[in-house]
């Protein structure tokens, strides 16, 4: 089994069992709220229409938007917590990242499709069979949970399927958000280009989902045909799928020879969405795994994970400089890296209290990049010399930079304005250069596939893009903790440009795993810190 294939494979039962985890329980409040809600809604009609546009309405936020939206509002109430309590920066009331945001989301999303046919199967049932009922000197509520319910309750456990399905396939989109799920396998396997990676995680969600709906196909049927062993049936595999959130602990406690003693403090190390990153992350995660039990939270925006370090729900992560400078203290005057680092570092202590160990020894800056051809046919060597054949041409970049205030300042100030601007994931970008889909990219500095495309950076004759020094980031606890942070204070001025691009190549050209690139560059680093 090649190594790929089998990191995927260590990965699966925890994804997995996050996934069901967040699923079944973003259902089971779905369920709690509308059923009640649906049921309410059929029996009084002024508030049918409301209550089915409300949740009509949450339906076309895309869900991306939604999960991100949940995080900024979870940060307000905390900010508000803060002020309330007088409490300091890590105070919270709730967790802003991960498991909270994606179960609210989930729960929203899957709310209406079970209130749409909650109040179809229950006023869809024949009038005949409820005066029948009265007749009979049924009560009200003898006749909705003996006549009503029973027969409306195929269509609304037809609602439940379509919400089963919604539900656990929007659940791939929670990795940016912070939360593991078999779509960690998805994001990764894009940015990182890992084929292997993608079918796990697609193959593992539409298996998930299409057997879930399968059991409550079971569960539908039984309650139509008033099937007792299929209602059993459905149950008892219901129960089993939902089990499965245990395996992973049942694994590492049969691992452990049954001891449920675990001395090791914990560490939550997290990554950007993109390959260096998840090798930078890997490479922390395993110089720390001898002393601590290690997660990570994979695929993290940039602003996503500040705020997790700076509320200490992540312990440290690697970022950029310039990142720090432009997207968190919204500086967007350029500096000299000294001054950056230095007015950085300062600030992140001041109004986070954020520790800065130190800078990794690379930089890994945006760059336009364009093909050797167009640059020889056209002469360009500085981005000064691409502005007047900008209006003719298409570039690429990953969403945010183009939302990030370098690029606003780039147009400005080299007075340039390209004829399309194409967002696309960043491991897309090169391929689409390569392919000759677009003809510039914001490339970075620190990827080998610079070389494996045969690219030429332009050079920032105007001084516009902030340098991108690579920082390592510690929360206010973790700082403190002496010995994770010798653990990584190696990793200070111990990665060159070199090898970090090399460690970038064996990850997106050559098809090594995250695992192995960032077994590669420790190794580096180690050599480089025995040579000093």
């Amino acid at each position: 089994m090649s190594a790929n294939l089998a990191e995927q494979f260590d990965r699966l039962p925890w994804l997995l069992s996050q996934h069901i985890l967040i699923s079944v329980i973003a259902l089971g409040l779905g369920l709690l709220i509308s059923l009640p809600l649906g049921v309410l809604a059929a029996r009084v009609r002024v508030l049918r229409w409301p209550v089915l546009a409300i949740a009509s309405v949450i339906q076309t936020i895309p869900s991306i938007a939604l999960l991100a939206l949940m995080v900024v509002v979870l940060i307000a109430v905390n900010a508000m917590w803060r002020g309330l309590t007088g409490g300091d920066t890590g105070d919270r009331l709730v967790s802003a990242i991960g498991f909270v945001p994606t179960i609210v989301a989930l729960t929203l999303y899957s709310l209406l499709p079970i209130l749409r046919n909650t109040v179809t199967g229950i006023t869809g049932v024949d009038p005949a069979m409820t005066e029948a009922a009265r007749a009979l000197g049924m009560t009200s509520t003898q006749r909705f949970f003996k006549v009503e319910l029973p027969l409306a309750t195929p269509v609304i456990l037809a609602g439940v399927r379509t919400a089963t399905v919604w539900t656990v396939s929007i659940a791939t989109l929670s990795t940016p958000v912070g939360q593991p799920s078999l779509g960690n396998y998805i994001f990764t396997g894009l940015q990182t280009y890992n084929v292997t990676a993608i079918i796990f995680g697609c193959v593992g969600a539409a298996a998930l989902a299409l057997g879930l709906d399968q059991l409550l196909g079971l569960l539908e049927s039984g309650a139509a045909k008033r099937s007792r062993p299929r209602v059993i049936g459905a149950i008892i595999g219901i129960l089993l799928v939902a089990s499965l959130v245990f395996a992973p602990s049942l694994i590492d406690w049969i691992m452990r020879d049954g001891s449920n003693e675990s001395t090791k403090p914990t560490a939550t190390v997290a990554s950007k969405p993109f390959g260096e990153s998840y090798i930078l992350a890997q490479l922390i995660a395993d110089r720390l795994e001898t002393g601590f039990t290690v997660t990570q939270k994979q695929g993290l925006g940039s602003t996503v994970a500040y705020d997790a370090l700076r509320a200490g729900e992540v312990d440290a992560y690697v970022d950029y400089t310039g990142t720090i400078w432009a997207m968190i203290m919204k500086r967007n005057e350029v500096q000299p890296p000294e001054t950056v680092y230095r007015e950085m570092k300062a600030w992140l202590e001041d109004h986070a209290e954020i520790t800065t160990l130190g800078r990794l020894g690379f930089a890994n800056a945006y760059a336009l990049a364009v093909r050797r051809e167009t640059a020889e046919r056209l002469n360009l060597k500085t981005i000064s010399d691409l502005a007047p054949h900008a209006d003719t041409m298409r570039i690429g970049s990953d969403p945010e930079f183009f939302g990030r205030a370098e690029w606003t300042d780039l147009q400005r100030d080299y007075g340039m304005t390209f004829r399309e601007q194409v967002p696309m994931q960043s491991t897309l970008m090169y391929q689409a250069i390569g392919a000759g889909e677009v003809d510039v990219i914001t490339a970075y500095t620190s990827d080998g596939r610079i070389k494996r495309y045969d690219l030429v950076t332009l050079e920032d004759d105007l001084h516009v893009l902030p340098p991108y020094d690579a920082v390592l980031l510690l929360s206010p606890t973790a700082a403190k903790n002496e010995t994770l942070v010798e653990r990584l204070r190696p990793l200070v001025d111990g990665i060159t440009l070199d090898a970090m691009r090399q460690a970038n190549l064996m990850l997106d050209v050559e098809g090594e795993s995250i695992g192995e690139a960032a077994a590669w560059l420790d190794q580096q680093v180690e050599s480089r810190d025995g040579d000093q």
